[in-house]
């Protein structure tokens, strides 16, 4: 059974570490990870946490109005391409909505680009590199507010 739900901090760490720190001597904490605004959703196959997303009130400069940032989705390797990464961010756009919030944005691996624009993100601006991990792309989505 697959089930997606706000988590804490502490149980993205896992993932982090494994996916996206892996090789690295960069940290799995996030200064923002407990910031009141910061939330953490997880995709659950049964009982494990199969992939994990962070969503930081940061802002853009290239955006007007109320953003936040995506940081840390991963997903493991024996469950990518299943559709946990859609339905997380399905579900965070819908927290979003409900905080009334007008673009996601993220700083995107070169290589997950793909994913991000067939869920609605747009690249904003060229690649950039990234300490210990590689390039990236500024990219982001707006968020759809049914009652405008």
């Amino acid at each position: 059974m697959i089930t997606v739900k706000k988590i804490t901090a502490k149980e993205t760490y896992f993932l982090r570490k494994e996916i996206l720190r892996k090789g690295t001597d960069l940290p799995v904490e996030f200064k923002e990870d407990l910031d009141t605004d910061t939330f953490h959703i997880g995709v659950f196959k049964n009982t494990n946490i199969v992939s994990i997303g962070t969503f930081i009130k940061n802002k853009y400069t290239e955006l007007e109005g109320k953003q936040y940032q995506l940081r840390g989705m991963a997903t493991s390797l024996e469950e990518r391409g299943m559709g946990h990464g859609k339905l997380l961010l399905h579900f965070a756009t819908n927290v979003l909505k409900e905080l009334d919030i007008d673009f996601l944005w993220c700083n995107a691996r070169e290589n997950a680009t793909n994913f991000y624009i067939k869920n609605g993100f747009k690249v904003s601006g060229n690649k950039f590199m990234v300490d210990q991990v590689g390039y990236h792309y500024k990219m982001f989505k707006t968020i759809i507010h049914e009652n405008n």
